[in-house]
């Protein structure tokens, strides 16, 4: 059954940035664009890489390590390197507070 795990404040994460948070065994980068909020796996598919640390635009977000572009909003791969998605989890804003759905 899943369950919703608050990991932030909302204040935490200005448009534009990312942060990750180690939830339930799982790194999850959780991302901001244009105040609306999206979380992914941190790890690239590809060999590894935070994507927490990611060149953000729009809603793609680079490895650092080797260039692979992932969709923040579905985890979809959207350049190479990398071959395979990351998982995409839900988020809920409730007040002030960055909840996600594990």
């Amino acid at each position: 059954m899943a369950k919703l795990i608050k990991i932030a404040e909302t204040k935490e994460l200005p448009p534009g940035k990312a942060a990750a948070f180690d939830v339930e065994g799982l790194r999850i980068a959780v991302f901001n664009v244009g105040g609306k909020f999206y979380a992914i796996d941190d790890t690239c598919t590809h060999d590894g890489g935070p994507l927490c640390e990611g060149e953000i635009d729009g809603s793609e977000v680079t490895c650092p390590w080797h260039g692979a572009a992932f969709d923040v909003t579905s985890g979809a791969v959207l350049g190479p390197p990398a071959g395979a998605p990351v998982n995409r989890y839900n988020v809920r804003i409730e007040g002030a507070d960055v909840e996600i759905e594990i």
